[in-house]
């Protein structure tokens, strides 16, 4: 392989949300950030920009929006056009800024939980109600309840529904079948889909991701697609991101909602990097995503040896292992801090996504093998101590 995904690099005092906000003897495999150096490419383009010496207001130049374009065909086989693409400075912006252009307060968005926390704080910061499609969970798989999403998508104060494609934290891929009803409820009853879809490219080898506005014109019609480099190529400290949206109306009332709260620029070095990431960083992906499976791989087999009161939901996507500890009759929250204080090791508790997964943890495993090793560590010597 070019790349050395087993290099394990000290990000201490790096101002690193991950590991600087963590005790030290205390290893982070919580939030969703990589620990891997990025791409070759992308490292040289910050360089080359940043030699230049002047960072001045930034206009966002042709070859981004022809990156973006490159990297949904290629990747994806989704053709966009230039005019769809919205530059902003991150999806989680992008999801507020989207509530506040279409829902006033009062009007209800929809979701299905568990689901990326974030989806809560942009509907209620916007004084809108939350409304919970549940996923139904059976036999450590995760599948939509889709007699309660429709009758969710009916009530006609529901005027948004956040979908999370590929999902997180559960792992899902939606197959296009799954999609399609969901979008079709959906353009019946114009209910506008918001879809995260941050995650798409972190897809394992026996799983396709389909965009959702990939499926029809009338879907693609009622639709709004965020997302972003940052989870696929560690970039999150580069605030970039883009909202694909075909609906030249949808689109005007995002860019003064955008503009209002003044999330619309993305930073000087973010635009070389997503340029390079999405022209020449293939590569170190094919690499990365190898590496991921055989990291999911290893620690699901650890599991299932060593600790079988907790079970791996196999994860379709994303290098988030989301954890069944039902077994172990320990409220998330509870386990979690043990885990913190007998293993020190820092993890998610699965409350933060949803009141219905009060029996789960979620573990990022993008670290080297050997750090991921030291965690199962960790985590086989708590339960041990809880048994």
């Amino acid at each position: 392989m070019k790349y050395n995904f087993d290099e394990i690099i000290n990000r201490n005092n790096t101002n690193s949300s991950k590991w600087d906000t963590t005790e030290d003897g205390v290893l982070p495999m919580w939030v969703a950030d990589m620990d891997f150096k990025v791409a070759t490419p992308i490292i040289d383009s910050i360089l080359k920009r940043a030699q230049h010496g002047v960072f001045g207001y930034t206009m966002i130049p042709k070859s981004y929006y022809d990156s973006e374009i490159l990297w949904w065909e290629k990747r994806h086989n989704f053709k966009i056009k230039e005019e769809w693409i919205e530059p902003t400075v991150g999806v989680i912006p992008s999801l507020s800024a989207v509530v506040q252009a279409f829902c006033k307060e009062g009007d209800k968005v929809l979701i299905q939980s568990p689901v990326y926390n974030y989806f809560n704080s942009s509907i209620t910061n916007n004084k809108c109600e939350i409304v919970v499609n549940n996923l139904l969970y059976d036999n450590k798989k995760y599948s939509i309840d889709f007699k309660d999403f429709e009758e969710k998508v009916k009530d006609e104060k529901v005027k948004l529904f956040i979908l999370c494609n590929p999902h997180n934290p559960v792992g899902r891929v939606w197959t296009k079948e799954e999609l399609t009803l969901m979008g079709n409820l959906c353009v019946e009853n114009n209910v506008i889909i918001l879809s995260d879809e941050i995650h798409r490219d972190l897809v394992y080898s026996d799983y396709k991701y389909t965009p959702i506005a990939s499926i029809s014109k009338e879907i693609l019609n009622q639709s709004i697609t965020c997302t972003a480099p940052s989870k696929t190529f560690n970039l999150a400290g580069l605030k970039t991101s883009n909202i694909i949206v075909a609906n030249q109306e949808f689109k005007a009332k995002i860019n003064r909602s955008l503009n209002i709260n003044e999330t619309i620029e993305p930073n000087v070095f973010g635009i070389e990097a997503l340029i390079s990431a999405y022209t020449l960083s293939d590569s170190w992906l094919d690499e990365l995503l190898i590496y991921l499976e055989k990291n999911r791989d290893f620690v699901i087999e650890y599991i299932n040896k060593n600790i079988p009161k907790l079970e791996v939901i196999k994860p379709e996507a994303t290098y988030l292992l989301w954890i069944d500890c039902s077994k172990l009759g320990i409220n998330s929250q509870t386990l979690v801090d043990k885990i913190l204080e007998i293993g020190k090791l820092r993890i998610a508790s699965g409350i933060t996504y949803g009141k219905n997964a009060n029996d789960f943890i979620r573990i990022n495993i993008a670290c080297p093998l050997e750090v991921v090793k030291d965690g199962l560590e960790r985590l086989h010597k708590t339960i041990k101590y809880l048994d």
